[in-house]
């Protein structure tokens, strides 16, 4: 089958194609497109000439490679499969499966002529022992659900229908989300039964795996929680003290790994609060955001979008993926939405909202953290209005418009 190609992820590989030196490890939650971006690389690396017997593609959770478990049998096999004396490109899928896995793969990049992509679940690629045993041999790239760009051109690509109207789109988006399978699917009612799906895969194959989890009913009860208050700020105090409120008595120590376990294993995000006057990280409170807006739909029978919490959301992913720092600001008493830093060390300040000209009490509220600002880095107000204002330099912009484009800020 024909591949939607995300650009936005190979631009930033394509320049490590052919290390031998530094291990590609590929990242994201489940589902994201991970072994969909490695044909990708597969593809283009054929396509510029490299020989199809120089690439080794195995697939750890498929039936042929399934029963290879130790690091012993994982060398056996791609020393099988290594039939050039050219560099060989070696794509491993599902990476965690092998015992040592760490050890071997290093083994292999030791050897000078391996190219070596891997992915594999989060709560394994991101512990402690891949930091360790590869310290400085590897390079991280994080992959995404589909930002709102990408879901109307992978709709185009399958030739699905598009409205217009591009409100009418990002509902769906919001509603239905960014997992690529979804957009081929026909019903909200598939798409809702994938994404629940994913998030059970997701709890049966890694985090019960890595974390030990007495009590399901209370883990489901903190998942449950922290997804429906996804962008609200909160610490694992206030969030003992909302789950007493309903009943649940849970130890500050385990919400902690609870909340560490569903990080880890990218259900969700967390967002770092920054105080602008003291130049520092603020402990304690923090946001989550989801890896997908479809994980709140999926386990909840409203299907009315608030937008705020849901927008920021969006504008999060997007900014991630595409590679910018990002944090919450607080300034005095006041908050902006989004502090985003570049890799060459630019700031940009991003308040967001679904509209501004419902109120002046409205406008007023999301352009004055903003003015609050005193440095001369860019200032944004991000809605989905297309009457656009200026007021005191900051920028008003279109939200649909701007990720469509696939704009930097």
């Amino acid at each position: 089958m024909k591949l939607f190609r995300r650009e936005q992820y190979l631009s930033k590989i394509r320049g490590f194609y052919h290390d031998t030196d530094i291990i590609k490890v590929i990242t994201g939650v489940r589902r994201c497109g991970k072994s969909s971006l490695m044909e990708m690389i597969k593809d283009e690396l054929i396509a510029s000439g490299t020989s199809e017997e120089s690439i080794i593609f195995i697939d750890l959770d498929s039936r042929k490679y399934r029963k290879i478990k130790t690091d012993d049998e994982f060398e056996k096999i791609v020393d099988d499969l290594s039939t050039t004396k050219e560099t060989k490109y070696l794509f491993v899928d599902e990476i965690q499966n092998i015992k040592n896995f760490e050890e071997i793969i290093n083994a292999f990049r030791n050897d000078g002529d391996y190219s070596i992509f891997i992915t594999g679940s989060n709560s394994y690629l991101l512990s402690g022992e891949l930091a360790t045993k590869l310290t400085g041999r590897y390079v991280e790239f994080e992959l995404f659900t589909l930002n709102f760009n990408e879901y109307l051109a992978m709709k185009d690509f399958y030739q699905k229908p598009i409205s217009e109207n591009l409100n009418i789109e990002l509902d769906t988006f919001l509603r239905e989300g960014g997992f690529p399978r979804t957009v081929r699917f026909d019903t909200a009612e598939e798409k809702q039964t994938y994404a629940k799906s994913v998030i059970e895969e997701i709890f049966e194959k890694d985090i019960k795996k890595r974390v030990k989890i007495r009590n399901v009913e209370v883990f489901e009860a903190v998942r449950g929680f922290v997804i429906n208050n996804y962008g609200a700020t909160m610490s694992i105090q206030s969030l003992q003290q909302s789950l007493e409120k309903v009943g649940l008595s849970v130890q500050r120590a385990t919400l902690k790994r609870y909340i560490d376990a569903l990080v880890g294993a990218k259900i969700l995000y967390k967002c770092d609060r920054f105080d602008m006057k003291s130049k520092r990280a603020l402990s304690g409170e923090k946001k989550y955001y989801l890896a997908d807006t479809s994980f709140y739909f999926a386990f909840n029978t409203d299907n009315r979008i608030n937008y705020g919490p849901a927008l920021e959301n969006m504008v999060y992913l997007y900014s991630r993926g595409m590679n910018y720092f990002v944090s919450v600001g607080r300034i005095g008493k006041l908050e902006c939405d989004f502090i985003l830093r570049d890799t060459q060390q630019n700031y940009s300040y991003i308040q967001v909202t679904y509209t501004i000209n419902e109120s002046k009490q409205t406008e007023d509220r999301e352009y004055r953290p903003l003015e609050m600002i005193r440095d001369n880095f860019a200032k944004y107000v991000m809605t989905t209005d297309y009457l656009l204002q200026k007021r005191n330099g900051i920028n008003h912009i279109n939200i649909l418009e701007f990720i469509k484009e696939g704009k930097k800020f």
